[in-house]
């Protein structure tokens, strides 16, 4: 499968919502959060389109969204999804690692992220990409899981030098 990232656009609202369907059975984003997240919010969503023919438009097998702060250095993954059928190809970690540079490109020092308790297969990518446990989330989730708040820093704090006088 050959995939290309790129950001995402108002008219992926369709295929977003069809993703997040195809991947998860619940906390599922509603088409309005996903037009939120697309057109108002202080975000910026990458999708990962699988190639196809010149020509044809490609098929959105993941996404993640990063939202941020205004005055704050800490960027947060707000949503990844990665479509089932395209899993354990390495696309997690590619679209992670994107979304990392263009947290730094916007001046983050730090990414965080909330993942479900259960969701080893998530939370083994995270702990590889560099991040770390900071924070317990009882009943997290709709269902009552719990979840994890985690934590990667982006860029070491500026180095204070004193000068000797």
């Amino acid at each position: 499968m050959t995939v290309t990232l790129r950001q995402a656009r108002p008219r992926d609202l369709d295929d977003l919502y069809r993703l997040e369907q195809a991947a998860f059975t619940g906390d599922r984003f509603s088409r309005r959060q996903l037009w939120h997240l697309l057109n108002r919010a202080h975000a910026l969503t990458l999708v990962a389109e699988d190639e196809v023919a010149e020509g044809e438009a490609g098929r959105l097998v993941g996404y993640g969204a990063l939202l941020f702060r205004r005055g704050s250095r800490r960027a947060r993954l707000y949503s990844f999804c990665v479509h089932p059928a395209a899993r354990g190809e390495g696309l997690g970690r590619r679209l992670v690692e994107a979304l990392e540079q263009e947290a730094l490109a916007q001046g983050a020092e730090r990414l965080g992220l909330e993942v479900r308790a259960d969701n080893r297969v998530a939370l083994g990518l995270y702990r590889r990409l560099g991040f770390r446990l900071e924070c317990w989330l009882e009943s997290y989730y709709e269902d009552g899981c719990a979840g994890w708040q985690m934590v990667k820093v982006l860029a070491p704090p500026a180095e204070v030098v004193e000068r000797a006088g």
